[in-house]
């Protein structure tokens, strides 16, 4: 506006009635230009009592980015159980544990004592804190975790019921805990996988089989514990034999994170810093199967 000031001038001074005629105060045509200069100066106050409303809106808007719901975590939504393999107390009650049961192609022992490294680090100890550490993981990355068992110092659960514990939550995912006691040379770690046994895993073994390959990846990644120089090949084996498997109706896999009997693998295997990096490489492998 300011640009078409001095042509305006210029015509209201020789032409009055084009610019209004002659001031009503007396004032000739050609002074019409100190009271424009006086409307600009009205219109200013009015621009800048405008700002304040500006600023006031501004608490306004920070309110509302705060009422925002926060961010979805990576596995809100996913349901992951855990099996902590053994129990600390299975080697006081024989009676229980080596009661067969029914894993539909023969059967077996409800559980095992587990085994141990050479100077008595128990696997059933292992399991049970790489399993608490794992869920406290997933936990924090938004998945409802359910463990088969509440702590190492008990008896079982049978094998049966590890499976169904599993079924029945509906589990996006299930992964048993182990460390083998294999010979003293062989070391490395692996995962076992179902087979279609005619029987209710058959379903969720193509669904495992992925699953075992995204944990089988992120430990080896998140570890350095090189694959089983002594079973399976590339770090995955297959059996029909397992109770905890073939009675599973979800995603499930075992692992066996490495030989507690190999000096190597021991050594890690004691290690509280090892076990954490064991629980989120796991994590890891469970959150890349479920695509979080």
């Amino acid at each position: 506006m300011r640009a078409l000031a001095a042509p305006v001038l210029a015509v209201c001074g020789l032409i009055a009635s084009a610019c209004g005629g002659a001031d009503p105060n007396g004032a000739a045509a050609g002074q019409a230009a100190p009271a424009t200069s006086a409307s600009r100066q009205e219109t200013r106050p009015q621009q800048q009592e405008s700002q304040p409303q500006q600023q006031e809106s501004q608490p306004q808007q920070d309110s509302a980015k705060q009422e925002q719901p926060p961010e979805a975590e990576p596995l809100d939504g996913k349901v992951i159980v855990i099996d902590p393999g053994h129990n600390g107390g299975n080697y006081r009650r024989p009676d229980i544990i080596n009661r067969q049961v029914d894993v539909l192609t023969e059967k077996k022992a409800c559980d095992t004592t587990g085994t141990s490294t050479n100077d008595g680090y128990s696997e059933a100890a292992f399991t049970w804190d790489v399993s608490t550490r794992l869920a406290r993981i997933l936990r924090s990355r938004g998945a409802t975790v359910k463990l088969t068992r509440s702590g190492n110092t008990g008896v079982g659960p049978c094998i049966t019921q590890r499976a169904a514990i599993g079924n029945k939550a509906k589990a996006d995912a299930a992964i048993s805990i182990h460390a083998d006691g294999a010979g003293p040379k062989d070391h490395g770690f692996h995962i076992i996988m179902p087979k279609k046994i005619g029987g209710p895993v058959d379903k969720v073994v193509g669904s495992s089989g992925k699953l075992g390959l995204a944990v089988r990846d992120a430990y080896r990644k998140g570890t350095g514990v090189p694959y089983s120089t002594y079973i399976g090949r590339d770090a995955l084996d297959y059996r029909s034999d397992l109770g905890g498997l073939n009675l599973s109706t979800v995603p499930k896999v075992f692992i066996e994170t490495g030989n507690m009997r190999n000096a190597g693998d021991a050594a890690k295997l004691r290690s509280p810093a090892f076990r954490q990096k064991a629980a989120v490489a796991l994590a890891d492998g469970l959150q890349h199967y479920l695509g979080a």
